[in-house]
């Protein structure tokens, strides 16, 4: 009885441990996507200039 237990915390602690690697990866994503939008808008505005 004991095992199942402590194999049940494990599951838990490894679901934790992904709950909080996925959550890091998608604040990683928003913030890379804001970087290449404010690249395209450089972009954008160069070419603006141009003409």
């Amino acid at each position: 009885m004991t095992w199942i237990f402590l194999a049940a915390g494990l599951v838990v602690a490894g679901l934790v441990v992904l709950g909080v690697a996925g959550a890091r990866v998608a604040a990683a994503a928003r913030g890379l996507n804001r970087e290449m939008n404010q690249v395209h808008a450089q972009f954008r505005s160069k070419e603006d200039l141009r003409g």
